[in-house]
């Protein structure tokens, strides 16, 4: 499966996802969402491409994904990787199957997100502990474009960027260190549910 992606920060997360929601969007997932990135004991500098397990933990849902990400690269101005995907039936299990198999744990991300569809598009809006709020778009060209629209949010506002450009941005901005991790207090998103939710 091949991803295309692009990333904006978000200024107003209520009226953006409202937007998304008028539009016809369809909210799939709306809780925390924890990465887990690996590199093998043996290759520990990361050659671009990404072992990933991903748990999702909302109200009354909750599952467990690997993933294998590689490279990334431009293709037509949108972030373009190959991506393979499955569900995991025991996630703890698949963590410590990867650590016996010489995989070590080199990253670790926590958001809490609000993920929608809309018109073949996925959106995600992410919020995490302290950073700027994100939202990123995938699916092919056009259904990119038309949902970009839909946000409300300038076009030119959207990057291929990485996670990283966006950290260092917030930082040189703020004075502030991000912090990617560690969710004390789960919120839905603090107090920005949509109709969709109640």
């Amino acid at each position: 499966m091949r991803e295309l992606e692009l990333k904006s920060v978000v200024d107003d997360l209520r009226l953006r996802r409202l937007r998304v929601e008028q539009a016809g969007g369809t909210l799939v997932f709306a809780g925390v969402m924890e990465d887990r990135h690996y590199t093998h004991e043996a290759e520990p500098e990361s050659r671009g491409d990404v072992v990933r397990v991903r748990a999702y933990q909302g109200s009354g849902s909750a599952w467990t994904e690997l993933t294998w990400k590689g490279l990334a690269h431009l293709e037509l101005g949108y972030k373009a990787r190959e991506e393979l995907t499955t569900r995991v039936e025991d996630g703890a299990t698949l963590r410590e199957l990867l650590g016996r198999m010489g995989f070590i744990e080199r990253q670790r991300i926590t958001r809490e997100i609000a993920w929608y569809d809309l018109g073949g598009a996925t959106l995600r809006f992410e919020r995490f502990p302290r950073m700027d709020i994100l939202v990123e778009v995938e699916g092919t060209p056009e259904t990119i474009e038309d949902a970009i629209r839909c946000t409300g949010i300038p076009r030119s506002h959207f990057t291929s960027e990485r996670l990283t450009d966006f950290v260092r941005r917030f930082e040189s901005r703020t004075g502030e260190q991000a912090r990617l991790a560690g969710i004390d207090q789960p919120s839905d998103l603090r107090g920005v549910r949509t109709a969709q939710e109640r």
